[in-house]
């Protein structure tokens, strides 16, 4: 009998996998609570892939062998539990698209920083000349590369969610940015589970594969202590004086030293790095230590570090006007992305933060505005937990409920070298489709002063 396999969501990861699906024979329906793209919708149909939007269809579902689920689905949405009660086996994307590939992948996480890390990565495998894909949550899916264009590496940024139903899949280079409170909404507001779903990106790895980490973050070490890990291990430190393995930053010299059993194999002076800021540097010995691992020749990786161009919405410089300078930093979605934004930014700062609080602890922001910002432009619906954790921090705090008017409130707030910083700390979804939205209409509502 022909399996039949049921895609929850048609965005790009789920038109991937119905793609992957229908190439490889399998009877593949698609069902979207939503509006399907257009753009979707024209691929499913040159697959001839059934499907229908804005319903899930229980006759249609209920009867698959298997779900590939959209990572935006959460596990308490009734079709879920529906398939969880039935002993419906449901699986992600990357999970799928890994059966139909043998390429090494290189799978990246963390709370903040991966994105960057991804791309930057990915950057230095091309410019070396390797065969690479770019999938995960950027770029074309896993799933769709596989079916039409398999490649013989692929760099994957991994979130919570995604790895959250995978099982049998297996990464060769696995890399762990940092774990900070984040989307506790989706774990039960409990912080271990969602360091348990960080840590899945080490399940079924061996003594062949490779684990690089971040050794300054705490939550990292306290779970390798208590973990049994297979894979050779790499750190990348900006407070340890020496490593075995991986990288580790001289802070007299001003320079990142990548090391192998403990040999020097490259060093890297700080000031010829393209992207700045502290988180970045930690962005590059993650990406350096990969292609390290990889064999990749040193003037590749030097040269890569040097001319990557860092990707849109994160810390991206608009434009300055009258002095102001304007930095869009949608991409920053929890509180430790809007640490490092704020920590890199110098001189006054106007602050454009807010959305959908997905259980934030503002604390550790609170000595770093008190330095930093003169004013905070709320742009949410609900800004009553920005209001409580800085009030009497920061002198003035304002409510805005579109983009527009948060820009205009932060350029009338404004003097030459100041800075505007949208770095919202939240999601977006309660005034904008999505982070990338959000960054867009700054960006033109920047442009139109």
């Amino acid at each position: 009998m022909e399996k039949r396999i049921v895609v929850l969501g048609s965005g790009e990861s789920g038109t991937g996998a119905a793609v992957l699906a229908a190439v490889n024979n399998f009877d593949v329906f698609v069902s979207d609570k939503g509006t399907i793209d257009d753009k979707y919708k024209k691929i499913l149909k040159e697959y001839n892939v059934q499907y229908e939007e804005n319903t899930h269809s229980e006759a249609y579902i209920l009867n698959a062998h298997e779900i590939i689920k959209s990572p935006g689905i959460p596990d308490t949405a009734p079709i879920i539990k529906k398939l969880k009660e039935l002993r419906i086996p449901i699986i992600s994307e990357i999970e799928f698209a890994a059966r139909y590939t043998n390429a090494v992948k290189i799978c990246i996480t963390g709370s903040n920083g991966k994105t960057t890390t991804t791309m930057l990565t990915y950057h230095i495998l091309q410019k070396a000349g390797l065969n690479v894909g770019l999938a995960g949550n950027i770029g074309q899916s896993f799933a769709y590369q596989v079916a039409t264009s398999d490649h013989d590496y692929y760099v994957i940024e991994l979130s919570s969610f995604q790895l959250d139903n995978m099982y049998e899949f297996k990464s060769e280079l696995s890399v762990l940015m940092n774990i900070t409170p984040d989307h506790l909404d989706r774990y039960d507001y409990k912080f271990q589970n969602y360091v348990d779903s960080k840590f899945k990106i080490l399940q079924n790895t061996t003594k062949n594969d490779t684990f690089i980490y971040c050794s300054d973050d705490e939550t990292i070490i306290k779970e390798i202590a208590e973990r049994e890990i297979n894979a050779s291990l790499y750190e990348f430190t900006q407070t340890k004086d020496r490593v075995e393995n991986g990288a580790y930053l001289d802070k007299i010299k001003n320079e990142i030293n990548y090391i192998q059993n403990n040999k020097q194999q490259m060093i890297m002076q700080i000031q010829d790095i393209a992207i700045k800021g502290k988180h970045n540097v930690y962005n590059s010995m993650a990406a350096g230590i990969v292609a390290e691992v990889l064999k990749i020749r040193k003037d590749v990786i030097r040269e890569s570090l040097m001319d990557f161009r860092n990707v849109e919405h994160r810390l991206e410089n608009v434009i300055s006007v009258c002095g102001i300078k304007f930095i869009n930093d949608s991409k920053a979605t929890n509180v430790n992305s809007a640490w490092y934004a704020l920590e890199s930014v110098d001189g006054p700062v106007i602050w454009i933060a807010g959305g959908i609080d997905k259980g934030n602890d503002y604390s550790i922001l609170k000595e770093l505005v008190a330095e930093k910002v003169k004013a905070i432009i709320c742009l949410g619906v609900d800004n009553s937990a920005i209001h409580k954790a800085f009030e009497g921090i920061v002198p003035k705090i304002v409510d805005t409920q579109n983009m527009q008017d948060a820009v205009i409130m932060a350029y009338k707030l404004g003097k030459q070298n100041d800075t505007v910083l949208l770095s919202p700390a939240c999601a977006s979804f309660d005034l904008f489709d999505n982070y990338e939205d959000r960054g867009t209409q700054f960006k033109i509502a920047v442009r139109s002063l």
